[in-house]
Formats: structure tokens, sequence, C-alpha cells
């Protein structure tokens, strides 16, 4: 089958971990024997200017069996217009966006009837379409984005971190709430606690005590440095999935999660433990509860 994937996010050259879950799907899908066009952006900069760059690659590229787009807007708006059956993925930011955002109720709404599917990668997000969106009933399917199991496994760490050794893996951001995980790592009193990635937030973090920031490193590396913690932490003030959670239980990591959103679906209690994201007490709970669990 030939399959047009476009999306928005999409690691490249200065940008490698932006969109890397399209990425391991699009090689999945090759593996299977699909023939994938790929119309992306792959990188952050550039502001709304560079969707125009994915227009003219959407327009330039061949007719396709399937059009599957990565985010609802403007990934799925640009991929509505292809001649073709139009599968597209919600991620989180583009349902949140719902409502909150003047015009994309609007922008969104056709291009969820247009699409032959629309996919949401947790029930969660699901719940939160079809609330937001009630022409997404009936035609929304839940299909998680999956770890690679081949990649995602026990290897040598890239570093020997002071134990117990905590890592969060993601973008320094408000949502990802990094300051008040930095703040229950000091009230914990003990080990390390690295952040992989970058973001506004990083000031914040930078010269605390036992805290590091290693800044955003290549996927092909993400394996080795959940290897090299204890626990992995994703206290998301509210997560729509929670990529990195199971690619570090895949590395038979424990993890802290955050109970907002999708990893409630598949953080047991023998992996990890779910926490309030924003009561600091619990979070600090949560570091030294997950501290004590053998590797899932």
């Amino acid at each position: 089958m030939r399959i047009l994937l476009v999306s928005q996010m999409y690691p490249g050259p200065d940008d490698p971990d932006l969109g890397t879950f399209v990425a391991q799907m699009e090689r999945a899908l090759r593996e299977r024997g699909h023939q994938i066009e790929l119309a992306v952006l792959d990188r952050r900069a550039g502001g709304k200017v560079r969707f125009l760059e994915l227009v003219r690659r959407v327009r330039a590229a061949q007719k396709p069996d399937v059009v599957w787009a990565h985010f609802l807007v403007p990934a799925g708006l640009i991929a509505s217009k292809v001649d073709a059956p139009l599968v597209v993925t919600a991620h989180g930011r583009d349902v949140r966006n719902i409502g909150s955002v003047p015009g994309v109720a609007h922008l969104t709404r056709s291009v969820v009837r247009r699409a032959s599917t629309v996919i949401a990668v947790s029930e969660y997000l699901r719940h939160e379409l079809e609330e937001r969106l009630p022409d997404a009933r009936g035609k929304t399917e839940v299909v998680d984005s999956g770890v690679d199991l081949e990649r995602f496994r026990p290897v040598e760490p890239a570093e020997q971190l002071a134990s117990p050794a905590f890592l969060h893996l993601g973008s320094l951001t408000e949502r990802k709430n990094v300051v008040r995980l930095a703040d229950a790592f000091a009230a914990f009193g003990r080990g390390s606690l690295t952040y992989i990635g970058d973001g506004p937030l990083r000031p914040r973090l930078e010269g605390r005590d036992r805290v590091r920031l290693i800044g955003r490193v290549a996927h092909d590396d993400v394996p080795a440095w959940l290897s090299a913690a204890d626990v992995v932490c994703g206290p998301a003030l509210i997560e729509p999935f929670g990529q990195s959670l199971l690619e570090a239980m895949a590395c038979e990591r424990a993890v802290v999660a955050t109970r907002i959103g999708g990893p409630p679906e598949f953080v047991t209690s023998a992996a990890g433990v779910l926490v309030d994201p924003l009561d600091v007490e619990d979070l600090t709970w949560g570091l030294e509860a997950a501290a004590g669990l053998p590797s899932p």
C-alpha cells in the first residue's frame, strides 16, 4: 500500500527528539512492506510560516492509496485536501486546542468529518476528543503509539548515575511539571535527578544540588539513558499518552507517572506509582515508593 504520511513533527538534525513516535510508526509500516512517502516538518524553528512548506510537500507528493496525518490541525487539515482516504491520529495538544484556541474547533470538525477513521492514542484522549467534538463519536478508535522492543530494552548505561537515579525525559516546560519534580526531589534528599531534554524552564532547574541537565539527545541514545536510571519520572500536569514512560518500562525501569491522562491505562502497581502532579508531597512520596520497587 502507498501511504502518504503527513506530520508537523518528525526528528531532524537540529531536533532529534521531535516526533520520534511518528518515525517509529513509519519504520514499523515499512517493515511490513508498505511504501511510505513523507511530507513532514523536522524542526521546531520557523513559526507558523513553516506550515506553508508542509502544504507544498503534500501537494508535491504522489497520489497515495491512503493519507495518514499526525495531529488533527494543522497536519490533518492540510492532509484532508489530498484525494485519498484520510486517517488522522490525535496526540493531545491538538485536542486541547479545541475550544481553547479560536477557530480550531471549526477546522478540527472539518477534518474529523472528512476522515475515514480518527485514532486517539489513549482512551482518555478519545473521551476528551468526543466530549469537545461530538462529530468524532462513532469513528474514533484507540491505538496507542506502542514501543519498539528491539530498540527499547536494557542496554549498557550512558553513565553511572548516583543512586537512586531519577530521570526525566521530555521538554522542560510547564506542562511537563519539571520544577515540581525538582522540588520533590530536593525534599526526597538523596540520589540524583537527570533531565534529558530542553525548554524554557531550564533556568529554573540550573544550579540545583544533585540535578543535571543533559539537553536533547538523539533518539538512538535514549535507551542508554533510560537504562542508567533507577526510576523514570513523568509527572506531567496532563499526559495524553506517556510515550517515555512506556519506553522506560520496556527498559525494565520503574516509573513515577501522572494520574491525569493516559498513564493509568498502562502503569500498574508492579511497574510504578501514579501521583497527583500538583501535590509536591505526593510526588515526593512517589519518588520514594518507586525507588523501592524491583525492576518491572
